[in-house]
């Protein structure tokens, strides 16, 4: 009976290495960060270490996600992070969105929430472990880029529209 059921998974293992999910390789850059704001070299080099993998139109997958069923995880991971924050389409935001993205940023990287831990297991993406140092740059250009901002709209223009309160009174 065990002999069975082990037969019976490793040919389900086998049949669901056939079942990929699409991978996130387009690389547009039509609405990317990098056509509206600088970004120096070196925020560059940490934002393509660090987060573009799960926050851009372009990933750099590993070996092992072409093994299922690692790759769906990794499908599922890169999805939702794109759908938090995608710097490939950054600049089709509204201009409040894109102003709430880099506070976000600064919030994530400087609580250590980003990246993420489940990222950098196991020596897993060495070079994606940010040194304090490194955190502070990402937020320094993360403050700089709020304060451009700041300076070329309109106050009322960086708030965030509240959601779900009360309509306005006329």
């Amino acid at each position: 009976m065990l002999k069975k059921i082990l037969i019976g998974l490793g040919i389900a293992l086998v049949i669901i290495q056939f079942i990929r999910p699409d991978k996130n390789e387009s690389n547009d850059l039509t609405y990317d960060l990098s056509t509206k704001y600088e970004v120096p070299d070196d925020v560059n080099h940490l934002l393509q270490v660090s987060c573009n993998d799960c926050h851009s139109n372009k990933t750099e997958y590993p070996w092992y996600a072409n093994v299922q069923p690692v790759a769906w995880w990794l499908n599922d991971h890169v999805t939702d992070g794109k759908r938090h924050l995608n710097f490939s389409e950054f600049t089709k935001l509204p201009i409040a969105i894109q102003n709430h993205k880099f506070e976000e940023i600064m919030d994530e990287v400087e609580d250590h929430k980003m990246p993420l831990d489940s990222y950098t297991y196991l020596g897993l993406h060495k070079e994606a472990n940010l040194s304090d140092a490194q955190r502070e740059t990402l937020i320094h250009w993360a403050k700089l880029q709020m304060d451009v901002l700041k300076a070329n709209y309109p106050a009322d223009s960086l708030v965030m529209p509240k959601r779900g309160g009360p309509p306005p009174e006329k």
